[in-house]
């Protein structure tokens, strides 16, 4: 696989997504906005720590912050999903039809053996 700017963005997509505390923090999001305090009160883990993921959530395009008076929200960004979405279903197809291909052949070769 290259390194272009795509293979780069599902790179970033795919390791943020990784982490289940993200994977929550991306659910939870998905119901609306949210303060970085409001995202830390389930995990018994610090300010600061819930604060990275957010960063590598904000890196991987998932989230974006907000400014509303001086709070800045949380939200997500369902269309980074996009790419990841895209990349599973061409990875998908591909792979079905190799499966295809591969029954067809076996299911020839069985013909050749037992005629």
């Amino acid at each position: 696989m290259g390194n272009t700017l795509e293979d780069r963005r599902l790179d970033a997509l795919f390791t943020a997504l990784s982490d289940p505390t993200r994977r929550d923090i991306v659910a939870r999001l998905s119901a609306g906005e949210a303060t970085v305090k409001e995202l830390a009160e389930p995990y018994a883990m610090s300010m600061q720590a819930v604060s990275q993921h957010i960063r590598v959530l904000e890196q991987s395009g998932l989230i974006s912050r907000g400014r509303h008076r001086q709070t800045r929200p949380c939200r997500l960004e369902p269309a980074a999903l996009d790419a990841a979405v895209s990349w599973i279903e061409e990875s998908r197809r591909t792979w079905s039809e190799r499966m295809d291909r591969l029954e067809t052949h076996l299911a020839g070769l069985q013909k050749r053996e037992n005629p």
